[in-house]
């Protein structure tokens, strides 16, 4: 076999076998295939795409090229939840002590951020003494006590998909929805779980900009799921603002506690339930997703889902303590209101320049090696839709000095105010549950 054949018979358009696409991935990521060649084929792939099945094959060979989690000795069906990205996309904190605490399993691989905020567990340091640093036998031990436990990523985990990525990176095929597809699954299959529930993100603060587009990718994956055996299913969900109201590690903490007491954001409230949902019919659970809906419900109203995060918390070194009382949680010494020049109504929120302004703040990392301040972020007082004032309160900036006149005036400039009222775009565009 030889790599020139199988970059001409893709070019051409005709269709690589299993044999054929295991061939490619076991080379590239032994360093026998080089990279101008794997640059080649992944050009040939942006022009003429993969069908589904070479889709799922790739997705196979990319969960086999590295460590696979075997998370087999957990109790019940692992249901593992997937966000494409978003400004303020504070779901896993809420999801995961809410689904646990329904009887589902969540054993939940994270890693550190990269970008506008820390991953998720950078925010979970927010509790003081909180750790990650345990073994696997640890990590089963906690999620079979406790239903929750999170670990840090494995180094080996699919190492192809690494590899094709930063390739990718830099010969302009990132833009390819198989191939973003087969990314994202890879990652979600070698970590262990049974089924997956996607949350794709769409609008001007995502990656997938437009409905169509969002809904490609999303069919994509769940067909991914359906053909190497794994219950997917793909919600889309709106990103063409902030999620809930806080982009700030600490800030989104609070704002996590805040939603499992029922009291937080609506639009962070709404979307877990229906990530929930999901997730407790998938896991077997309830009989149907409105059961599974009504078990969420009480789970906040009856306390279970706060005890369950303060339990996890203090399981992995954290103090719980910051969990009943969040205002032990870091906090940044400057908080300075951010005002509107003009009365009307929020017409729009420019939700990739908000992150970026939390980074600048110290809230992101620029580079892997950055330091982060998880006390500082932005904190929105009105969102799309929301009547205002001249002179009224538009955020909070949460700061580690006095004043920041450059990100106070972006800020500003980064939210648009009209005069009439505007049309609010839904939370939840469309789901793609093909299994029931």
């Amino acid at each position: 076999m030889r790599m020139v054949d199988l970059i001409q018979k893709k070019r051409d358009g005709l269709s690589l076998t299993k044999e054929e696409i295991d061939f490619i991935i076991e080379g590239y990521t032994k360093g026998s295939i080089p990279d101008y060649q794997l640059s080649a084929l992944a050009m040939a792939i942006y022009f003429q795409g993969l069908t589904s099945e070479e889709t799922a094959n790739l997705t196979m060979a990319m969960v086999e090229s590295g460590d696979q989690i075997d998370l087999s000795s957990i109790e019940g069906i692992k249901v593992d939840k997937h966000s494409t990205g978003g400004v303020g996309d504070t779901t896993t904190l809420v999801l995961a002590p809410l689904v646990a605490a329904c009887g589902v399993p969540v054993a939940k691989m994270s890693g550190r951020g990269l970008g506008h905020t820390g991953g998720t567990i950078d925010k979970l340091e927010s509790f003081k003494g909180f750790h990650v640093e345990i073994d696997n036998e640890e990590f089963i031990r906690l999620v079979n006590k406790n239903k929750l436990a999170v670990i840090g990523q494995s180094g080996n985990l699919t190492p192809a998909d690494k590899k094709l990525y930063a390739l990718r990176d830099v010969t302009a095929t990132v833009d390819n929805i198989p191939l973003i597809a087969s990314s994202i699954m890879s990652k979600k299959i070698a970590a262990g779980a049974d089924a997956i529930v996607l949350d794709v993100k769409t609008g001007l603060g995502a990656f997938m900009k437009s409905e169509e587009d969002a809904i490609l990718l999303a069919k994509e994956m769940v067909e991914i799921g359906k053909n190497v055996g794994r219950n997917t299913v793909a919600i889309i969900s709106d990103m063409n603002q902030p999620l809930g109201v806080a982009i700030g590690n600490a800030l989104e903490v609070r704002e996590a506690i805040d939603t499992l007491k029922g009291k937080g954001p609506k639009d962070l409230e709404e979307l877990c339930l229906t990530l929930g949902s999901h997730m407790v019919y998938l896991a077997g659970k309830a009989e149907s997703i409105e059961a599974a809906l009504a078990m969420l419900k009480e789970k906040i109203e009856n306390g279970e889902a706060l005890q369950k995060l303060a339990i996890f918390v203090e399981e992995q070194g954290g103090d719980p303590n910051q969990v009943l009382q969040p205002e032990l949680l870091p906090q940044a010494p400057y908080q300075v209101q951010v005002v509107s020049p003009k009365a009307g109504y929020v017409h729009s929120i420019q939700a990739g320049e908000l992150g970026v302004l939390a980074m600048i703040l110290g809230a992101g990392r620029e580079t892997k090696e950055a330091q982060i301040d998880l006390s500082v972020g932005i904190e929105l007082l009105k969102k799309i839709g929301d009547p205002v004032q001249e002179g009224e309160a538009l955020a909070i900036l949460h700061m580690n000095v006095p004043e920041h006149p450059a990100v106070y005036q972006r800020l500003l400039d980064a939210i648009a105010i009209g005069a009439t009222e505007p049309s609010v775009p839904p939370l939840v565009y469309k789901e793609i549950t093909p299994y029931y």
